[in-house]
């Protein structure tokens, strides 16, 4: 929530899926400095929508610069959500909270085991006490196609290839839970499942006005309640085998009817796809990809940003 008597006027910046994109990531950071303006930026609220890791060559080195940002930025706040991709990726290292129930993470099983085997679910050392999304993520496909990306999977059906590599570990091996550093399974294990932020200020055609602000990685199902949703999100709720929120498609794209009593901005990333209606606003233009930029979004002007914008080159 905002802090008590914290500004109202404060910079809120958006940051949408990184993927292991490195050097996207640095050029995005200094057109948003460059763009918002020193002042602004360094006392910013800087949410990171998730899904950090996967698709691109570098997710060691993301890991490294958000960890990072504290230091170098001390006034500026951080949110840091948890996406699908992340989730799978602290499954598969044990940086996953313990379901708050108390079952074993085998249970979460049953639901995709029809998928198991053309998935080529990971089972290495460790693969009896793991999360299925740690299994599917640490899975090998085979090199299948994937049709939604056009290109063949990266070893799993999470793409996750080249973050194992990222860390000197081929693809689908038990070493890399070993090789990933202690405070990169802390971040992991710290991440989020939602954030709401009060009294954020968003520029509309009738005017300049004061919001609720909701960042889940997909976003809120339109056919659940929201006070529920929001329960389970607060606890991170590891039991479920998937969890809609983060990793829902359809389900997830509108912002549900009772936020409309009282002005909600609701924003993720996760789809792909750069999409701005009313309060609902989906940040994730590169959604993986090598030749798509990666976007963020600034409040209270709505500005985009992207890491091919020549902001910081002009300054």
């Amino acid at each position: 929530m905002g802090e008590t008597g914290e500004r109202t006027d404060r910079t809120v910046i958006c940051i949408g899926d990184i993927h292991g994109y490195f050097s996207k990531l640095q050029l995005l950071w200094s057109n948003l400095e460059a763009a918002v303006g020193a002042a602004a930026f360094e006392a910013a609220l800087v949410i990171f929508l998730g899904d950090y890791c996967d698709r691109g060559p570098d997710t060691h080195q993301v890991l490294d610069f958000l960890l990072s940002l504290p230091s170098r930025y001390p006034r500026q706040r951080y949110v840091f959500l948890c996406g699908n991709h992340d989730l799978a990726f602290a499954a598969f290292v044990g940086a996953l909270p313990p379901p708050p129930d108390g079952s074993p993470f085998s249970a979460t099983w049953a639901e995709y085991q029809q998928s198991e085997e053309r998935e080529g679910w990971f089972k290495g050392e460790g693969y009896e006490a793991m999360h299925v999304q740690g299994r599917r993520w640490g899975g090998n496909m085979g090199g299948h196609w994937n049709p939604k990306k056009g290109m063949p999977y990266k070893g799993s059906i999470y793409d996750a290839g080249p973050t194992f590599e990222s860390y000197g570990v081929p693809h689908g091996l038990a070493d890399l839970v070993k090789a990933v550093p202690d405070n990169h399974k802390k971040f992991l294990a710290d991440l989020v499942w939602v954030h709401e932020e009060d009294n954020v200020l968003i520029d509309t055609s009738e005017g300049r006005i004061c919001c609720k602000l909701i960042a889940v990685h997909a976003g809120l199902e339109i056919s659940k309640g929201v006070d529920e949703q929001l329960k389970l999100l607060r606890a991170r709720d590891t039991s479920l085998p998937k969890v809609e929120d983060l990793s829902g498609r359809h389900n997830v794209w509108e912002i549900p009817k009772e936020l409309s009593e009282k002005p909600t901005i609701v924003v993720s990333g996760h789809h792909g796809k750069l999409h701005v209606e009313g309060l609902r606003f989906i940040i994730d233009e590169c959604g993986g990809l090598e030749d798509l930029p990666i976007a963020a979004i600034i409040f209270p002007s709505k500005m985009i940003v992207r890491d091919t914008d020549k902001f910081a080159a002009q300054n």
